[in-house]
């Protein structure tokens, strides 16, 4: 996998890329200016199909490793997102995970979340080029942790999948929508693995919406160990409220995706 010096990747210039629905000049403006400016971890490219997928890898700072993150950032936004990813992807190393904080398939600011179904073929070839990167590095207990519109690519990958090598998923902040591959709780009927639901007690009307209607699909799919916690006084970025993200997250995965420890 080929690092990316900031001096490089400012110079690359995208050529024989496949036709996308992604903005791919987007995706590039933001990996020169998360590199430009990057304090914690290191940048590299995933190789998705025919495409270079930025990602940020940040490994654990513990003496025994749990296992790998995959950090999956919502609409239109990076894999340094200021709330919720970076606390996500940035801390966790300190309680034995290691992140990888994924570029997902964005359009232009002015992009309605309708829009974004199209971009759901581009979804699983990022998690399967994610999860190659992490077993290359000899870690098999993996886990996903998504906020907003990428946790709905979240649940559509592993919906999509009836044996993912995922062993828990975390979804924050999960929205509803009429169109059904891109709807959370339809999805959430077809995962088995361990899912935490989690959300903010002020977040999105949509997502307090379909509270109920979440936790009857993962009843649907008889997913014992689905739970549902609300975080008092949390928006949807969680504000004001990351440390309180990061301690739920890990405690969580800790107990559902223990895996087994191995020294640095």
């Amino acid at each position: 996998m080929r690092h990316l010096p900031a001096a490089l990747l400012i110079s690359i210039t995208l050529i024989s890329t496949p036709l996308s629905a992604s903005d791919k000049a987007k995706e590039q403006r933001w990996a020169n200016q998360i590199v430009d400016m990057l304090m914690v971890g290191e940048a590299l490219w995933l190789e998705s199909g025919d495409e270079q997928v930025l990602a940020l890898v940040t490994e654990h700072t513990t003496e025994e490793a749990k296992g790998g993150a995959i950090v999956v950032h919502g609409i239109g936004a990076h894999p340094n997102w200021p709330e919720v990813i970076h606390p996500l992807r940035s801390r966790l190393p300190d309680h034995g995970w290691t992140t990888l904080s994924i570029q997902m398939p964005i359009l232009e600011n002015q992009a309605d979340a309708r829009d974004y179904e199209p971009l759901f073929e581009e979804v699983s070839p990022r998690f399967e080029a994610a999860i190659d990167h992490l077993q290359k590095q000899g870690i098999d207990n993996i886990v996903i942790l998504a906020h907003s519109m990428g946790a709905a690519m979240s649940t559509h990958y592993l919906a999509s999948n009836p044996a993912p090598p995922i062993r828990a998923f975390v979804g924050i902040g999960m929205n509803q929508s009429e169109i059904e591959i891109m709807d959370n709780a339809t999805n959430l009927e077809k995962i088995t693995i361990p899912v935490l639901d989690l959300y903010g007690s002020q977040d999105l009307d949509g997502v307090m919406a379909s509270v109920k209607k979440r936790a009857t699909g993962a009843a649907r799919a008889g997913n014992d160990n689905y739970r549902q916690v609300e975080i008092e006084g949390a928006d949807h970025f969680f504000n004001g409220r990351a440390d309180t993200l990061v301690k739920r997250v890990y405690s969580w995965i800790d107990r559902h995706a223990p895996g087994e420890e191995v020294p640095r």
